[in-house]
């Protein structure tokens, strides 16, 4: 039995998309970054699609395909499920086209993403513990009501959408030799690349993936997409296990090559947008920026780099922040052991403040049985200008006879 043809996306598609949009969205703006190009040894721009309403570029593709359903289907409403980015972008399209909505989130959505996805006007429903307990939910709401399932990514209409951004960035930077891009189920990037590659061939796609859930590697080795056990993320808004069907086939043609990133990775880049640019983004937002710094000199120039949202929970950015802070050897844990007798605490914290180290908080370990009966183990957090302070650090201490460890 043939399998049944994938709907394609052409140029003409996303020109009349970008048409649909006029007056919903302005182009978001790309701002060079200095600290990126001293790094990367040439030009880098970043196109802010942080910036955009409602956090991210799902507005786009969400309105597309809300304008484009017929009167009939309209007036049916529409269903959606998302942890956030896609939930805002179909709840804000849909109250503009005057047509309802109803998204499914997971009980466990961040509030704030909750709370916005409610005031930009739909029916919010909490259900399950996932989002695929919650695209259940979604499908069996359409399948009762009547309601048009918006899916996330895998459909022409939301492809064309993000495609957008591609014809945005053809205007803003003409001579752009290379984008990167993050990579999720994969809409966003089918859609640039195909708008780029329309135009300019010669431009070279790179799509990211965050590398404990990157379903795109073994499906494109495969030829077809794949769906691959996810594992744990900071960058859920690109976390998923199946390529769409759409995207796929756009992503094979057009996207010249696919890397993955790291957590470490993931938290760095977030930790230099915010100090560097002073631009607040998501993880997975700032998955392309996190190649970049991978691989500093391996993309030719100008380089664009989408950063594809903002949306982040205030608690889950101070975790990341603190990591990011981490994997730069700024913010670590000091395992220390001393002499269990009075003074020896003193003497020890002495030494690291002759190095200029702020010293956030101190625990001691007595039991333990690793350690000797007249010691203790002291668990030092605190702060360091990076990596050679750090060493610094350590090596002033080993050099005072303690024995120490980095957690």
């Amino acid at each position: 039995m043939t399998a049944p043809a994938v709907a394609t996306v052409t140029l003409d598609d996303i020109a009349a998309a970008r048409e649909l949009l006029q007056g919903v969205i302005e182009p978001s703006p790309l701002q060079s970054s200095r600290s990126l190009s001293e790094l990367a040894g040439v030009p880098v721009h970043l196109k802010c699609e942080n910036l955009q309403r409602t956090g991210s570029f799902k507005l786009r593709g969400a309105y597309v395909r809300i304008a484009k359903l017929s009167p009939e289907e309209q007036a049916q409403g529409v269903v959606a499920a998302s942890a956030g980015n896609h939930a805002q972008g179909v709840a804000l399209a849909a109250t503009l086209l005057g047509t309802r909505s109803t998204v499914f989130m997971p009980a466990g959505a961040p509030i704030t993403k909750e709370k916005a996805t409610r005031q930009y006007g739909a029916d919010v429903r909490l259900v399950g513990s996932s989002v695929d307990h919650a695209l259940q939910a979604a499908r069996d709401f359409a399948g009762s009501t009547g309601a048009v399932f918006i899916h996330p990514f895998d459909h022409p209409d939301i492809v064309a959408g993000q495609g957008t951004i591609g014809l945005e960035l053809l205007d803003q930077l003409p001579d752009c030799a290379t984008v990167i891009v993050a990579v999720g189920g994969g809409g966003l990037a089918a859609g640039i690349a195909t708008a780029m590659h329309s135009r300019r061939p010669d431009v070279r796609m790179v799509g990211v993936q965050a590398e404990k859930a990157a379903a795109y590697p073994p499906s494109l080795a495969a030829g077809r997409p794949l769906t691959v056990n996810l594992g744990t993320t900071m960058a859920d808004g690109i976390a998923l296990s199946r390529p769409g069907d759409v995207p796929f086939a756009a992503i094979q043609e057009h996207v010249d090559q696919l890397v993955t990133v790291s957590e470490e990775s993931l938290s760095s880049a977030l930790l230099i947008l915010l100090e560097r640019a002073k631009l607040v983004v998501e993880p997975s937002g700032a998955a392309a920026a996190a190649a970049l710094l991978d691989s500093p000199g391996a993309f030719e120039g100008p380089v664009a780099v989408i950063l594809s949202g903002g949306n982040i929970d205030p608690l889950l950015l101070m975790h990341v922040m603190r990591h990011g802070l981490a994997a730069e050897r700024r913010y670590l844990i000091l395992r220390v052991r001393i002499p269990d007798r009075p003074g020896e605490l003193v003497r020890m914290l002495d030494e690291l403040a002759g190095l200029q180290v702020n010293v956030i908080e101190v625990v001691h370990e007595r039991t333990s049985a690793r350690l000797n009966v007249d010691e203790v183990e002291v668990s030092v957090q605190v702060e360091t200008r990076g990596a050679d302070h750090c060493n610094r650090c350590t090596e002033r201490l080993r050099e005072a006879g303690y024995a120490v460890s980095i957690d």
